[in-house]
């Protein structure tokens, strides 16, 4: 019981770094029709700015912000300047965001060397609580709370706040709200910028909860993050937390029990919904409700 209950929080952990990854992909991906194979980068940004600040002021709550902080800008600076030009072309955009993912995954290792980091909790998230014979470790109770917190948000913004209902007509009709003295193109560059913010956000928790962060890290998380976005359906929040968390328990009791197809069981699963239900587990409409 003790290793189910140990294995099932790991997963629930690893499937919330997966959500806050994923969610910030399907606001840009599945809302604004955008391919940003950059996402990845912009996580592995997060993870190093965050350890970076936390690390030389001592709070993790300043690596928090400066992972925000950046994820924010560099989703700024690749919207304008990168994504901008080529909306409406799924080709440019999936050849331009990958060069750019690997433009950004070179220069993370210009400012910090190529070398791995090691990453630690702050004292007051290291250790684990003692529950019936259950050790809780802290620091992965605390990512599920964030990406718990995160998820409920993300419904309120897009379903009980003007600009989530901006959003959404402007997903459907983007000429009619323009029509109405709307600049739906600032409401979309919020959405990107909002998508950098929560992966930079899961490359600083990522840290600690491996204990090093690398460079690659943001082309293997990026790959992670699509097959939940098409797992879970375009577009749908909901579908992403659901997704993300049946990728993180699947990936955490295949990892323990069967190591060797431990790799080959979120493809397996992303074949199969494209197969059965190519939609994903929740589309479109599950998004908006």
């Amino acid at each position: 019981m003790e290793t189910i209950a140990n294995i099932t929080i790991n997963g629930l952990a690893t499937g919330m770094l997966i959500f806050l990854l994923a969610a910030g992909l399907t606001l840009i991906f599945g809302l604004m029709d955008v391919l940003n194979f950059a996402h990845g980068a912009l996580f592995l940004w997060g993870a190093y700015a965050g350890i970076w600040a936390y690390t030389t002021t001592g709070s993790f709550l300043a690596g928090i912000l400066a992972a925000l902080v950046i994820g924010m800008v560099l989703g700024y600076l690749l919207e304008r300047f990168i994504i901008k030009p080529v909306y409406g072309n799924h080709i440019q955009q999936l050849l331009i965001t990958l060069g750019a993912m690997l433009v950004l995954s070179e220069v993370v290792k210009v400012f910090w060397g190529p070398n791995i980091l090691q990453a630690q909790a702050p004292l007051w998230l290291q250790g684990s609580w003692e529950i019936g014979g259950l050790y809780l470790i802290k620091y992965r109770l605390f990512i599920i709370a964030v990406g718990l917190i995160v998820f409920l948000g993300l419904l309120f913004l897009l379903n009980r706040t003007k600009i989530g209902l901006i959003v959404r007509a402007g997903v459907m009709d983007k000429e009619m709200v323009q029509s109405l003295g709307i600049n739906i193109r600032k409401v979309f560059l919020f959405v990107f910028m909002l998508g950098a913010a929560m992966a930079g956000l899961a490359g600083v928790l990522f840290g600690p909860y491996s204990g090093v962060i690398y460079a690659e890290i943001g082309l293997e998380y990026g790959i992670l993050a699509f097959i939940v976005v098409v797992i879970g359906g375009m577009g749908s929040v909901l579908g992403s937390m659901v997704a993300a968390i049946i990728v993180g328990l699947l990936g955490a009791y295949a990892g323990y029990y069967a190591p060797d197809i431990a790799l080959a069981v979120n493809f397996l699963i992303m074949l199969a919904v494209l197969i059965f239900k190519p939609s994903g587990i929740m589309g479109m409409k599950e998004a908006v409700r």
